[in-house]
Parts: structure tokens; C-alpha cells; sequence
């Protein structure tokens, strides 16, 4: 079994494992990877371990990057801009149903990588035939879903951050509305969407903590004993880790959690 690597590729965040072989390689860095679409440029995600060869093929670490090879990065960058507009040209000439999101070359520019989003099945073969007399290289179409194509084009999330599946997300998990009722969330659409239509991760991987923070609390209006006497649960914050308890008169006061200080009163229901 080889030692490999785990290595994410292009800007779908591909993962595939690459045989390190005598390289001296870590998470983070930036390699040069040769792969069954070629040589491609890669970013080491997981430390080396021993893999085993199956069905899915196992790459070959090149290199680490080098300055001249930052250099072929950017003069492909520059192609994939050219190749981008070709692409849109071509795609409109033949009326496809299609929303191109971006094009993408890989290293040693043997192949172009076509990402596009469609309601429909597409045919692409005049297309693909088009494009391989202009660009003299193999074409390779990817249709990619709405979640991915945000992760590829980026932006801000309305938290004012950039979203989540850009910044730091591997893969994307399910995201339900009950996660949202869990959170106390309201229910309306557009508040719960993210750029890409569909609810917003943070959701998902958030949930987990607003169920911990919970799990060992009385619902809401049950009687609550307190350092300060007898009220009732009004509030639950699961961001701020405190409760809300209402003793009456409009006497409302916040108390942390941790460590506890509100446990139910078992004299009342």
C-alpha cells in the first residue's frame, strides 16, 4: 500500500489521495500532482497515511510549487479568463440551456474543466467539438449543483462573512428545517437562504450545539429554581449560554448556564 496524501483539486474542491513518494509534504501546502486528467495543481488537506489502490485512482505528488510555477498559475488564470468568454460564446451560438459558472485548465493545460448548472440534460457534443478546434485541448464537462457553484464563484453571507462553504467547508452536509425550529429560527425563506437558494449551512453545522446547549434545560414557561428564588423559563440564548427567568412584576433577569444555576422545580409543572 502506498503512502499518500489526501489532496483537494481545482476549484470544486475535488479530493483525491496522491502517492507522496519521497516528498516531504503537509497540510496546507500547495503541490504540483499529477492525476488521470493530467498534471494539476492541488492543496494537501490530510497528512500521509497508507492507502489502498481500488477503484478510484490514486494520483502522484510532483512537487511543491515553485516560483516558476506560481508564474504558469497566473498565465493560466489568464487563459481561463479568454476561454471563459470562448465557452459563453459557443454555448450561446447553439442555444443551450445552460448557465456557465466558470472554466478552469489544468496545470500543464492538457485539459479544460467546463462547470455549468442545468435543469436539464444538455447535449454538448457540437459544442465540445466546437471548442476543441479553437482551444486545441480536451474538453471536459461538469455540471455541478447551486450549493457548489456559490463554494466555486464565493461572496459574503448575510452574517457579513464569507460563506462558509468557501472559507472552510470540505463537504456539505443536509440542512433541514427542523434544524431551523431547533434554532429558534423564524421560518421565512429568504432569511434562511443563502446565495445559493437553499438553506444556509452554518444551520447544520451549528445544530449540534443549540441541541447540547438545550438537551439538559426545561422548556420554555417551565417553574425554575434560581440563587434568586422561584420564576419561570422565558428565554433560552444558545449563543450568549444564557436564560431568561421571569419572577414576575416585570422583574425579568439573565443567569448563565454554565456552570448551572437553573435547575426545574420539581414542586411545579
Amino acid at each position: 500500500m502506498p503512502m499518500a496524501v489526501g489532496v483537494m483539486l481545482r476549484r470544486i474542491k475535488d479530493k483525491i489521495y496522491a502517492d507522496v513518494g519521497r516528498h516531504d509534504v503537509k497540510p496546507g501546502d500547495q503541490i504540483i500532482v499529477e492525476t488521470e486528467h493530467g498534471v494539476e495543481t492541488g492543496i494537501v488537506f490530510e497528512r500521509e497515511k497508507n492507502v489502498q489502490k481500488g477503484k478510484d485512482p490514486i494520483g502522484k505528488v510532483l512537487r511543491k510549487i515553485t516560483e516558476e510555477d506560481k508564474r504558469k498559475l497566473a498565465e493560466n488564470e489568464k487563459r481561463n479568463k479568454k476561454a471563459f468568454n470562448i465557452v459563453l460564446e459557443k454555448a450561446e451560438d447553439h442555444e443551450l440551456d445552460m448557465k456557465l459558472t466558470c472554466v478552469s485548465y489544468t496545470f500543464d493545460r492538457s485539459k479544460l474543466f467546463v462547470y455549468y448548472t442545468s435543469e436539464t440534460r444538455v447535449d454538448f457534443r457540437e459544442l465540445i467539438k466546437d471548442l476543441g478546434h479553437i482551444l486545441k485541448t480536451r474538453i471536459q464537462m461538469v455540471q455541478i449543483g447551486v450549493r457548489d457553484e456559490s463554494k466555486m464563484v464565493g461572496g459574503l453571507g448575510s452574517c457579513g462573512r464569507v460563506l462558509c462553504c468557501q472559507g472552510f467547508l470540505k463537504d456539505f452536509s443536509s440542512v433541514t428545517i427542523d434544524m431551523a425550529k431547533e434554532q429558534d429560527l423564524s421560518l421565512n425563506a429568504s432569511k434562511l437562504s443563502g446565495l445559493c437558494g437553499r438553506l444556509m449551512c452554518c444551520i447544520s453545522f451549528e445544530n449540534e450545539h443549540y441541541k447540547n446547549f438545550k438537551k439538559d434545560l426545561p422548556p420554555l414557561g417551565a417553574a425554575v429554581l434560581t440563587p434568586n428564588g422561584k420564576g419561570k423559563l422565558a428565554a433560552i440564548d444558545c449563543v450568549k449560554e444564557t436564560v431568561t427567568v421571569d419572577f414576575g412584576d416585570k422583574d425579568k433577569r439573565d443567569f448563565k448556564t454554565f456552570p448551572a444555576q437553573i435547575i426545574k422545580d420539581k414542586n411545579k409543572t
